[in-house]
């Protein structure tokens, strides 16, 4: 063998051992999701919108279409009672965080006229079912009250090419629908000859289910059908659940605390 084929083997392996750095420095440290997140929880408290619950969105589909941004959920809870949200705040926002510019969006011209301007150029099928899932991820937010379980299924990514050229892509979120709640959100993108989006088409079709009202509050009640219905509905809502339990458990008594400590414990082990 000469030399230059003994040394191929190891070229290759420093362009991979490099192409795997460069893949890995696509997704953001924890440290910079923690201070984009504080980013965002300045921003809230400079419009007075406390009380929201505010999450990373962590998705590789979102650090390949738009690289070197995050992107953070801010849901307020609609139930028991709805959370009052400052303007230009509404019940389900998503902040994308570029350096100290914060971009914010919760309806789907906002979200089309961001995307239009900051998505990476699509050249592949790839590329334009990570701009669909983007998409999704993120209108998903804005349509969330705090108890919908979404998923988005590869299947259900679809992409239209045409000579070779990324035309179209589409794809749905659908609602799992344990709670009763029901739906799906669709979306169609469709993209210019140099891969940027043109134009955007959603539909929102979605119905919600059991939601927290007074359940916490009937365990204890005299009538034992009332007892059990509130229970079934608390376990039935699952983890989402919790934030309500919190509020519920801090003003009840000691014996209604106990109660719902122990339906919180029948959710913790029926999801192991």
């Amino acid at each position: 063998m000469t030399t230059r084929w003994k040394l191929l083997p190891a070229v290759l392996g420093v362009a991979l051992l490099a192409g795997g750095v460069a893949a890995a420095a696509d997704k953001p440290s924890a440290d910079d999701v923690a201070k984009g997140q504080k980013k965002v929880e300045a921003e809230l408290e400079r419009l007075k919108g406390q009380g929201a619950q505010v999450k990373a969105l962590d998705d590789e589909a979102i650090n390949r279409a738009l690289p070197g941004q995050l992107a953070y959920s801010v849901v307020y809870r609609q139930y028991p009672i709805a959370r009052p949200t400052p303007e230009p705040l509404k019940s389900g926002n998503v902040y994308v965080v570029n350096g100290d510019k914060l971009e914010l969006l919760n309806d789907a011209a906002g979200t089309e006229k961001f995307l239009k301007a900051a998505l990476k150029p699509v050249k592949d099928e790839d590329a334009a079912k990570d701009a669909v899932r983007v998409w999704l991820l993120f209108s998903q937010e804005v349509h969330q009250d705090g108890f919908f379980k979404f998923s988005i299924a590869d299947k259900e990514l679809t992409v239209t090419v045409e000579k070779k050229v990324v035309t179209e892509a589409a794809g749905k979120s659908v609602v799992d629908p344990k709670n009763g709640d029901k739906g799906e959100i669709s979306v169609k993108l469709t993209f210019d000859a140099d891969g940027k989006l043109a134009k955007a088409a959603e539909d929102a079709n979605l119905k919600a289910g059991l939601r927290p009202i007074c359940q916490a509050t009937k365990l204890l009640d005299a009538d034992p059908i009332v007892r059990r219905m509130a229970e079934k509905d608390i376990l039935v809502m699952g983890r989402a659940v919790k934030p309500y339990l919190d509020e519920q458990r801090a003003k009840a008594t000691p014996e209604l605390q106990k109660a719902i400590d122990r339906v919180w414990q029948q959710i913790l082990d029926e999801d192991r």
